[in-house]
């Protein structure tokens, strides 16, 4: 197949044929990886009966994913700026589906894990590619109708994914929560090859050095902390956490020294930016952790189908996607402070209210009620978080700020589905209905904290009005976020 041409400059033009091609591709592949985050929880239940897996395995099961993909995520973004954002696109979209073909294919929980941590890898490359070639191909007038119609379409498939991923496992089995990216991809890669011109930032030479080491610490530090709070074995957890501690410490240094950091730590200095992401890390440590148990708690102990799971938490991306512009647009009036304040604590409340749920509980009210005041504390927060992430770090920062805010969210997750269950009493060695049993309640009410205290922080470090930019979906939000990472997350040598 031919590819298309290189344009001299963004041009594509919304609702041509050409602008539809690349929309298809970039929609469809980085939807996969959207589908596949949103239908893992609900598949662990069946992963766990079939492989025999005790909680810890479950746990890795999530976090073997988050750990390289939160390591990688600013790596890959560097990546495409420099060889290709499509080049970069399609490796990632080939490296996924064959971790994906691993995952549907694996015969124990270890090797499942292993193929999770490589989907994470491929994850990493495909997601920053996806619209960062949106942002260089697409005519700078027709660039935010593109990202919205990427934003809507990508949003139907998270919302889709719940159901789809029920479904199959009820139907068939878990492992088709992973087969079927492969027909998925081979759809993307054939458009992508053909249709999709390629765009990079500059030659290899003019991009500077790739920050390998930093990308290698982290990626260990992250790994050892991880195993330190699900391994729960005394000397071995002490050696982990003091590896993963290390290893971190040397990628700050490592930042600190490199000309070309994939985190320019200098960004920290800005109060309100550093005091977003410390609310960002509390509210998304809740959201990580409360999706991991609440799945587990309605099909273990209420005895939901993954199907019924999967459509309880529907509620929640419903109001996601209808509340979340009118929040952008009450952040923009009256700065974020306000809604960044009341928005983690009501979603605090919905968690409590989950917290109580149990044998013979009905969804309407027990259930439902907690996913609709999480859904809407959720809803008040996220657009306004992300205007004051983005507010005063100076247009050249955009794109580091949003990709070190998108990490962090990811960390949180990956931190909260390895730690709360300990810090609860949950063994990762115990079985599913012992261990839920044992700390689900207090795991929540950890989880409910969490966003509490993520709200207090931002009464504390936002200031009232403080700079805002224009509402966004959180879908673009999300997006914007990791594609960003491709078009400029580089250091700037003029500082914030």
């Amino acid at each position: 197949m031919t590819p298309a041409p290189h344009p001299g400059a963004p041009d594509l033009r919304h609702g041509t044929a050409a602008a539809r091609w690349v929309l298809a591709a970039t929609v469809l592949g980085s939807g996969i990886a959207f589908l596949d985050g949103t239908v893992v929880n609900v598949a662990l239940p069946s992963i766990g009966e079939e492989l025999d897996a005790s909680i810890g395995g479950l746990q890795w099961t999530v976090n073997g994913y988050l750990v390289t993909l939160s390591a990688l995520l600013l790596l890959g973004g560097g990546l495409g700026d420099r060889y290709g954002r499509r080049r970069i696109f399609v490796v990632g979209l080939v490296w996924f589906t064959a971790a994906s073909l691993a995952c549907g294919l694996a015969p124990g929980i270890e090797l499942l894990v292993v193929a999770r941590a490589l989907q994470g890898v491929g994850g990493a490359l495909l997601v920053p590619s996806s619209l960062a070639i949106i942002s260089a191909t697409f005519h700078p007038d027709d660039r935010g109708r593109a990202i919205g119609a990427w934003s809507g379409l990508s949003g139907v498939a998270s919302a889709v994914g719940p159901f789809l991923g029920g479904w199959l496992i009820d139907s068939a089995s878990w492992r088709w929560v992973f087969l079927v990216n492969v027909p998925l991809a081979a759809v993307a890669v054939a458009i992508a090859q053909r249709h999709v011109p390629e765009t990079r930032a500059g030659t290899p030479g003019e991009a500077g050095p790739l920050d390998l080491p930093g990308a290698a610490l982290v990626t260990l530090g992250l790994a050892a902390l991880t195993w330190a709070a699900i391994d729960q074995d005394g000397a071995s957890s002490v050696a982990s956490a003091l590896l993963g501690v290390s290893a971190l410490v040397g990628f700050v240094a490592v930042e600190r020294a490199s000309r070309a950091p994939m985190v320019p730590l200098e960004v920290f200095r800005i109060r309100q930016f550093t005091g977003a992401n410390v609310t960002t890390f509390a509210l998304y440590g809740g959201l990580g952790g409360a999706m991991f148990l609440v799945v587990l708690r309605l099909q273990v102990s209420l005895g939901y189908s993954a199907l019924e799971a999967g459509a309880a938490l529907v509620p929640f991306t419903v109001l996601m996607l209808l509340l979340s512009p009118a929040a952008g647009q009450l952040g923009s009036a009256v700065g974020p402070r306000l809604p960044m304040t009341v928005g983690p604590i009501v979603a605090g409340a919905g968690l409590a209210l989950l917290a109580g749920i149990g044998d013979g509980d009905r969804y309407v009210p027990d259930v439902g009620a907690g996913v609709v005041v999480f859904g809407l504390g959720m809803s008040l927060t996220v657009a306004p978080l992300t205007a004051a992430v983005l507010a005063e770090v100076g247009e050249r920062r955009v794109g580091v700020a949003s990709g070190i805010n998108n990490a962090i969210a990811r960390l949180a997750g990956l931190f909260a589905v390895a730690g709360v269950p300990a810090l609860a009493g949950i063994r990762s060695d115990s079985t599913l209905g012992e261990g839920l049993d044992d700390g689900y309640a207090t795991a929540m009410w950890i989880c409910a904290g969490a966003c509490v205290v993520g709200g207090l922080v931002a009464a504390v470090a936002m200031r009232r009005g403080a700079g805002t930019v224009p509402a966004i979906h959180p879908a673009v939000d999300q997006a914007c976020n990791e594609a960003a990472l491709a078009r400029g997350a580089r250091r700037d040598p003029e500082g914030p």
